[in-house]
């Protein structure tokens, strides 16, 4: 499954924001909610970023949205964030890959991202490492786990997570920042809370046994209808984009297929 960024089935429709002022009324929406649960949890809410999803959304509306303050954007599909970055050369922003990577899409990857949040393979880390050697280049990563155990989804099984970290060192152009997750689609908040809590504890167990391979520790997980769960349960990273752009023109459908393809990679 290559979705990141999607409500729940009775999340609330969003506004659908067009000027500055809509983004920004929008962002501060979201960082409100995303304090409140920092201060529910204890937290401080500024070890917490807010990563601005804006797959499907048209070029002409980022740019209003870069001007509001979304300075780093991500994407799902690598065909779509690269001709973003391109046509939004001339912009200050840094561009998260948050889906699924074929590999035939490495070179790409390599030339533009910042940062890379759904890495699962060691085909995957392979050919990023061997194009961003040739770029002269290092990339921040995720390592995603499917947490849901949903055959559909795309990530590790949690207990083949410290095996796969153990293995990333020798890719020395991939710099781990943490792990990466996708809560169940359903709006049985417990059910969710249960994903982003095993995230949490497998983090901290490699943390407490291995902490080299696990770099800062970070927690990539929530999007629009769960992130305020998951900043209760300890995310660093939530990744919006419905919340702050409105409804899509694509049904969810587009991102998250019924089954995950065999033998894609």
């Amino acid at each position: 499954m290559s979705t990141v960024d999607a409500d729940t089935p009775e999340a609330p429709q969003h506004p659908h924001a067009e000027t500055v002022e809509e983004f920004r009324a929008a962002i501060a929406a979201v960082r409100a909610k995303m304090a409140a649960a920092a201060q529910r949890a204890g937290r401080d809410e500024s070890e917490i970023r807010l990563l601005p999803v804006s797959k499907t959304v048209p070029e002409p509306r980022l740019r209003v949205a870069i001007e509001a303050g979304c300075h780093q954007l991500g994407e799902n599909k690598v065909q779509e964030a690269k001709r973003k970055a391109e046509n939004l050369a001339d912009l200050n922003v840094d561009w998260s890959l948050i889906g699924h990577l074929q590999t035939n899409k490495a070179k790409d990857v390599a030339r533009f991202a910042s940062e890379f949040q759904a890495l699962d393979s060691l085909r995957a880390a392979e050919a990023l490492d061997r194009r961003l050697q040739a770029a002269g280049r290092s990339l921040d990563v995720f390592v995603q786990v499917n947490t849901s155990a949903e055959d559909q989804k795309y990530g590790l099984a949690p207990d083949d997570v410290v095996g796969f970290l153990r293995e990333l060192p020798k890719f020395e152009t991939l710099r781990v920042q943490g792990l990466m997750t996708l809560a169940l689609f359903t709006p049985d908040t417990e059910r969710v809370r249960a994903c982003f809590v095993l995230l949490r504890n497998l983090r901290d167990r490699v943390r407490d046994t291995d902490p080299d391979l696990i770099g800062p520790g970070e927690l990539s997980m929530g999007m629009s209808g769960d992130y305020e769960v998951a900043i209760e349960e300890g995310s660093t990273c939530v990744r919006v984009g419905q919340a702050i752009f409105g409804a899509r023109s694509y049904p969810d459908s587009y991102y998250w297929p019924p089954q995950r393809p065999s033998g894609e990679v």
